[in-house]
Order: C-alpha cells, then sequence, then structure tokens
C-alpha cells in the first residue's frame, strides 16, 4: 500500500498505520533481524493466539496489533519467497492483515490462527501472480560483505563457506522459481515455517499423500538443478516422511 509524499514520491503505509494502530515497520528483507521493533514483551508472549483472537472479537484492537508483532515478519517471509520482490511482499502482508482485521469475527478456530494468515497470504499471493501473468522472480542477493558476515558469524565457519552458503541459497532460489505454484508452495510451507503435512493438505484442499508427493517431486527437482550446476546437496531436504 503506497501513500503519497510532498515530493511527489511514495512511500510504504504499514498496515498498523492503516488500522490506526502502535506502527511497527516491516522487515527490509526475509530473514533479515529487525532491530527495532521486533521484540514483544513476556506477558504478550504469554498469551496464545486464541486468546488475542478471542479479545480482537470482542473489540480490543491493542489484541490485533501483538498478533501483527508476532505474524508480520512470517507472512512477509512467506510472501517474499512467494513471489521473490520486497515491495509487493510488503503489499501482500499488509493485505493480509487488513483482511484478517475486517474479518477477524469469522475466525471459527477450526484451524491455528497463523494457518489461517497463511492461507489469506497465499490467496494473495495466487491474485497477484494471476493478475501481473508473471512467475516469481528470483532476487539477485546484494554484494557479500565480507568485513559485516566475519563480525556477525565469528570464527566459526570461514568466509569461504559463508559465500557459498550465500550461493547455494540463491541456486535454490532459482531452482525453486521453475517449479510448478503447488511445489513450490509445499516446500516453502514445510521446509521454511516448519507446517505439518497435514496443515499444508488442509491449506491447500488436497490430501495428505499428494502433499507428500509435491514436496518430493519438488526437492527432486531442486536437487536436480543444483547437482548439473556443480551445487552441494548436502544441506537440501528430500525426506518426505
Amino acid at each position: 500500500m503506497r501513500r503519497p509524499r510532498p515530493d511527489g514520491q511514495t512511500r510504504a503505509v504499514s498496515v498498523q498505520e492503516v488500522l490506526g494502530l502502535d506502527i511497527v515497520e516491516a522487515p527490509a528483507a526475509a530473514g533479515r533481524p529487525r532491530t527495532e521493533g521486533a521484540t514483544l514483551t513476556v506477558q504478550a508472549l504469554a498469551t496464545t493466539d486464541e486468546e488475542l483472537v478471542a479479545r480482537s472479537m470482542d473489540g480490543d484492537v491493542d489484541s490485533f496489533n501483538q498478533l501483527i508483532k508476532r505474524w508480520e515478519r512470517p507472512i512477509y517471509a512467506l510472501a517474499y519467497r512467494t513471489l521473490g520482490r520486497e515491495e509487493d511482499a510488503r503489499d501482500v502482508c499488509q493485505e493480509t492483515f487488513l483482511r484478517a482485521y475486517r474479518a477477524i469475527n469469522g475466525f471459527k478456530g477450526q484451524a491455528k490462527f497463523s494457518s489461517w494468515l497463511y492461507r489469506i497470504a497465499l490467496n494473495l499471493c495466487r491474485d497477484w501472480m494471476r493478475r501481473q501473468r508473471r512467475t516469481p522472480v528470483v532476487q539477485m542477493p546484494e554484494d557479500v560483505d565480507i568485513s559485516e558476515l566475519a563480525a556477525a558469524q565469528g570464527p566459526v565457519e570461514s568466509i569461504e563457506t559463508l559465500v557459498a552458503r550465500r550461493e547455494l541459497g540463491q541456486a535454490v532460489a532459482i531452482a525453486m522459481a521453475t517449479l510448478p505454484e503447488e511445489q513450490r508452495t509445499a516446500i516453502i510451507l514445510k521446509e521454511y515455517h516448519g507446517l505439518t503435512f497435514q496443515e499444508i493438505a488442509d491449506m491447500q484442499g488436497c490430501p495428505l499423500s499428494t502433499v507428500k508427493t509435491r514436496l518430493y517431486q519438488g526437492l527432486s527437482v531442486v536437487r536436480r538443478q543444483l547437482e548439473q550446476g556443480g551445487m552441494s546437496v548436502a544441506d537440501i531436504r528430500g525426506d518426505a516422511s
């Protein structure tokens, strides 16, 4: 979501700003730690999603704000891994929470709140790809800052290992972009977000065996492309058990 600035440019508007809640900026990139506004209080962490949802249904906007703070990063990461563009991922993340906020009283609790959010986000991603008539974009990583990597990781791993890992991650992203949507989504939800096979099956509306097949076939394609490129596949899980 964009709002005009005095200079004629546009700026991103956070979902909290739209809803009139406390403003917490979205993460700058998938997997990149956020330095401000990311920590939740002990009391907030002790409160379950179900409790926060129930309070939100009663009109407690602060409880919904806590849900945003708790889940905006995973939802952003899901959108980023699906679409490949930071700007589009932010828009999807914002729209996901806007729709969740408007439909919160319709949440039946038959699935976890996070699964409900994931479903909303994935549907928005599909709509975006259909509307744009484009396949997901693979963004090239920024130039590797050797001094930053060394300072962040310490002496445990060599610089060569860290750079190789980043190159492997980029190769995986390129291979993932070639997969059919159902296979790519199954891998993202299972390997990156830790959902169970049953949760993915419920989300995709298919049998459990279909999810396992999609995961196995998708990971097999990724592994084969990596091997063709001479990359190591030791860290790529192909276990669909």
